[in-house]
Order: structure tokens, then sequence, then C-alpha cells
């Protein structure tokens, strides 16, 4: 008897296996993948000769910030990284420094910082002392814009902007200038 049940059992546990019920609804269309990057989209786009404004008529808290739109908006789940160019080592080498970042000046201490929505991103500069004073810190500036999925690797070390852009597989022929209007 103890076999005969052993026996439905284990037909039973096959039968069961190769049940399948209806196919369930289509889900949520996802983004297009880019270029074979299994739908890892990121992009990259230069501000350049851009100038800090200090306008305390409309904005009276702000202090210096630079405001732009993103067009079209990011999904809620990326991120933004900025980068400010520093110098150059030679005409090649640009050096790239991550924000927030503090510069200790003869003057005091100056602070770049920024904050992003899926909508739009403001970068701020902020300091101990008259940044009237350090023109050279707030004019004909250019920042690099790091548009990057949610899900982007926690590996890579987001504060070198050359790591990040090799991780994501973009050459400088893809990354779109915008001069100021």
């Amino acid at each position: 008897m103890k076999k005969i049940i052993t026996l439905l059992a284990v037909i039973g546990m096959f039968g069961f296996q190769s049940c399948e019920g209806p196919e369930g609804p289509p889900g949520i269309p996802g983004n297009p993948g880019q270029d074979g990057q299994d739908g890892l989209i990121a992009e990259v786009f230069e501000l350049n000769d851009v100038s800090f404004v200090n306008d305390p008529l409309d904005s009276p808290d702000m202090g210096y910030f630079i405001y732009r739109k993103l067009e079209p908006k990011i999904l809620d789940s990326d991120q933004i990284l900025i980068y400010r160019l520093a110098g150059t080592i030679d005409a090649a080498t640009p050096i790239w420094q991550s924000i927030p970042r503090t510069l200790f000046l003869q003057q005091g201490e100056l602070d770049y910082d920024f904050d992003f929505s899926k909508e739009d991103f403001t970068i701020y500069a902020g300091g101990t002392y008259n940044l009237s004073l350090t023109p050279e810190f707030l004019n004909n500036q250019t920042f690099r814009i790091v548009i990057i999925p949610g899900y982007f690797s926690t590996t890579v070390d987001k504060s070198n902007y050359n790591a990040v852009v090799r991780e994501l597989n973009i050459n400088e022929s893809q990354i779109q200038k915008i001069e100021v209007q």
C-alpha cells in the first residue's frame, strides 16, 4: 500500500509541475535601451562660460546661483552628478572636481553645492567672505552635468568624473555642449 501511495505522489508531482496557468496582462513598457547598453540611459552635457548670478530682488535667499531646467525631465529615480572645470593639465587634459566642493582661499572658504529635481537643477556658490572679491570663481565657469539612472553601480567612485563616464560608456563626442545665450 505504501508503494502505491508513493507512486501516486510521484506521478502527482510530475503532473502538477507541468501545469501552466493563463498568461497575465502585459507589464508597463520600460525605457528603450541605448546602443545595446541593457537599458542604461545616461547623459552628459556641459555648460560653458556660465556665470553665477546674485539677484537679491528675485531670489533674496539664494545668494550666487546658476539655474537650469532639464529638458526633457528626468525620471524620479535618476540622479545628477555635477563637476566643475578646475583647470587643465594641458589642452587635452581637463581637471574636473566633483561638487559639493569647498575651496580654501586666502579670502576665506568658497563652497560650491547643488540641488536637483526631475525638472531642474541649481548650482550654488557661497562662502565665508564677500564672493564678489573673487570673480574668477563666479564668472565664465564650465560645468559637466551627468544624469545617471538610479540603479547605477555604487562601486564606482562618483567623485571621479573619468571613472563615471568610463563606466557609463560615454565618450567625449557624445557630450552636448551648451553655450550661454
